[in-house]
């Protein structure tokens, strides 16, 4: 009689421990200790070596307006895109067809042409007919409201604040699609139990979809933030002294261009390092709180 045996089939067990070294040296960001080194071996230069320490001294007068022009220029550049992103998804065909008019048009001109545009033609534009309007209120006998537009000269409006209206304009347009695609991310549930409750759409669009909406795009408003920042150093071609212009500046008058423009871009890549670090922290916490 023929016996038949069965094979009892034991599953290899799986390795759940500590992962190899190996596996950790290749986890390992070597690209951040290459950036660290870098800095050190800079900021090495800069304390040691007079020419460095020169140049450093002279560009580091630029840093309050390269960070005052960011930091202003993004806030109105959020309000910009806030109100863009809200037309783009309008029923209403004026808001919507003028809002995405204005994205399409600055996605489709690049940047530095857009700051040359807005900077000597929008603003003198936008200031001529202030100032025809001021006319016109006069000629109505209503000099209290026509004082203040017939005040406004262009020849008053500084670089500055064109720079920084340039800023605003531009980044308005990409703020806007952020917007857009995070109040779509919204379930259209939560619109519909909003009105089921009594509110009005636009209750229900500011204490219940907008709330949901900027959570899902705190990322991407931050790494527009640290884009925003690295832009900026366009503004000095309207010579805003920031500190792309001023390391320019010094590189023009003193030769020096290596010194000059190593301290720039690692100025730069301090800021950059630093607001990435915090973008990826607020990554973490929101994914935290989704949990």
């Amino acid at each position: 009689m023929n016996q038949s045996t069965s094979i009892e089939m034991n599953p290899t067990p799986v390795d759940l421990g500590k992962p190899t070294i190996k596996e950790r040296l290749s986890q390992f960001p070597w690209w951040f200790v290459a950036l660290i080194l870098i800095l050190i071996g800079t900021f090495t230069a800069i304390a040691t070596q007079p020419s460095y320490t020169e140049a450093f001294n002279f560009i580091k007068a630029g840093l309050g307006i390269t960070i005052r022009t960011t930091l202003i220029a993004f806030v109105i550049a959020l309000f910009l895109g806030l109100i863009t992103g809200l037309g783009r998804i309008s029923r209403n065909v004026f808001f919507k067809n003028l809002a995405t008019l204005y994205v399409e048009f600055i996605r489709g001109v690049p940047m530095l042409v857009l700051i040359f545009f807005i900077a000597f033609v929008a603003i003198p534009v936008v200031v001529g007919g202030m100032n025809e309007l001021g006319h016109w209120f006069q000629t109505q006998g209503w000099d209290w409201i026509a004082g203040p537009f017939l005040a406004l000269e262009n020849k008053a409006i500084e670089m500055n604040v064109r720079a920084i209206i340039a800023l605003s304009v531009t980044y308005g347009a990409f703020l806007a699609e952020i917007f857009r695609a995070g109040i779509q991310s919204v379930g259209k549930g939560q619109m519909e139990a909003a009105r089921s409750q009594g509110m009005s759409s636009g209750q229900a669009m500011i204490y219940i979809i907008l709330p949901q909406a900027i959570r899902n795009v705190l990322p991407a408003l931050g790494n527009d933030f640290v884009a925003m920042l690295k832009d900026s150093s366009l503004v000095s071609v309207l010579a805003v002294r920031d500190i792309t212009q001023v390391a320019r500046l010094y590189a023009g008058r003193s030769f020096r261009f290596e010194e000059a423009y190593t301290i720039l871009a690692i100025l730069y890549l301090c800021m950059t390092i630093i607001l990435s670090l915090v973008v990826k922290y607020i990554e973490r916490r929101v994914r935290q709180d989704e949990r």
